[in-house]
């Protein structure tokens, strides 16, 4: 998996490309716990995110908790693989998905 991140207009982009799973889901959580506290405004894009595993989903919940906390997070460009995993799991209710 890549993680691309880019700030633009006063939020932070985290663009994911490949598969989010047991094997990548460290990297994302690594890269986030580092910054995770200057994030205000944050958007995951997956446009480029192939695979989603339960692995992925626990660091997307963990990310959502805390900027619930200090900001807020959307979840954008998700495909149809992935929104029907987000569906299965009841994450629709709990990520804002645009």
């Amino acid at each position: 998996m890549t993680i691309t991140q880019r700030e633009k207009d006063g939020y932070t982009v985290l663009y994911l490309e490949g598969r989010l799973d047991t094997s990548t889901s460290p990297m994302l959580e690594k890269h986030v716990d580092d910054k995770i506290a200057g994030y205000r405004e944050l958007i995951v894009d997956m446009q480029r995110l192939e695979y989603i595993s339960s692995a992925g989903l626990r660091v997307l919940l963990s990310m959502q908790k805390t900027m619930d906390r200090q900001g807020k997070m959307e979840i954008r460009h998700v495909n149809d693989v992935v929104m029907e995993v987000f569906e299965i799991t009841g994450f629709v209710d709990i990520l804002t998905i645009i």
